[in-house]
Order: structure tokens, then sequence, then C-alpha cells
């Protein structure tokens, strides 16, 4: 399955956010990404709609199997990147 690159950075900026302080609002996912908090409001809904993340009665956002894989495969990658540029 393919989803545009900045939906892949959505995803990882959640689980970077969750591993960081435990929860995500999507006011997190605004001041991480310095996006204005209704344009991370849309994202949220297309991203709950595909199945990549739920939102629980306090509008904290979990990321579903599907959305958590994305996110780690991401993730991944950008720490090899990271890694191999600070190696060069």
């Amino acid at each position: 399955m393919k989803i545009k690159e900045s939906a892949e950075n959505y995803l990882e900026t959640i689980l970077v956010i969750k591993n960081k302080k435990g929860s995500v609002r999507s006011i997190d996912i605004a001041h991480e990404l310095s996006f204005t908090k209704p344009s991370v409001s849309v994202a949220m809904k297309g991203f709950r709609e595909e199945g990549y993340i739920t939102v629980d009665e306090n509008g904290l956002i979990s990321l579903t199997d599907k959305g958590y894989e994305i996110a780690l495969r991401v993730y991944e990658r950008h720490q090899v990147v990271m890694k191999v540029l600070a190696e060069g």
C-alpha cells in the first residue's frame, strides 16, 4: 500500500510524540510540525476514516496496527539515514 510522504510524516510524528510524552493530542502534532491545528484536525479525520488512528473521548490519538506499521517503517528508515549522515 502506498501513502503520501506527508501522511507518513504525520504517522511518524504521532509515534515519536507517543514515545516521548506517553500520549498524543492534535495540538501536540501541530506544535511538533509547525502546522495549524485546523490542518492537523483535517488530516486526523482522514487518518481515522482510513483506519490509521483512533481518537478517544478525551481527544487522545493512538495509532492502529496499520498506522503503527507505517510509522515504524518510516521512523526506522529515518534512523538509518541519520546514522549514515552522522558517519559521513
